[in-house]
């Protein structure tokens, strides 16, 4: 199943995200070392999803639907929103809330919407060989 290291890495992104959000809740000083296993398996997974968009060395590619193009947009926004917010935030708590809100708020849809993809069946619309 080629779907499994996307699920893989964007769910231990989103496991480390939970950790790390109950952690800012709570007002507990996140370790820098979750915060970049957070960063890294978001990025390791954001990036073998565009490999299957745009075609893996091994020839596998996702035909890309709507859906799943518009999830893939939705997790590279969430990492932007992600790497911004400490450096709007820096000012005010308040500010601070609302940009990891967003970020939140997109990487939920953009993750939600890449398993309703795979749900559906998505991974099994997998094409051949590239030319």
């Amino acid at each position: 199943m080629k779907a499994l290291p996307v699920l893989l890495l964007l769910g231990g992104a989103t496991a480390l995200g939970v950790v790390l959000g109950i952690q800012y809740l709570r007002r507990i000083r996140s370790q820098p070392v979750l915060i970049g296993m957070h960063l890294l398996l978001g990025a390791g997974g954001m990036e073998v999803l565009a490999m299957l968009l745009r075609g893996a060395p091994d020839g596998t590619l996702w035909s890309g639907t709507g859906m799943v193009k518009i999830a893939a947009g939705l997790v590279a926004l969430a990492m932007v929103t992600g790497l911004v917010a400490p450096m709007i935030g820096r000012g005010s708590r308040r500010t601070m809330n609302v940009a990891l809100a967003t970020h939140v708020s997109i990487a939920v849809a953009g993750i939600a919407l890449l398993l309703a993809w795979l749900l559906r069946g998505g991974a099994h619309t997998l094409v051949g060989s590239l030319p």
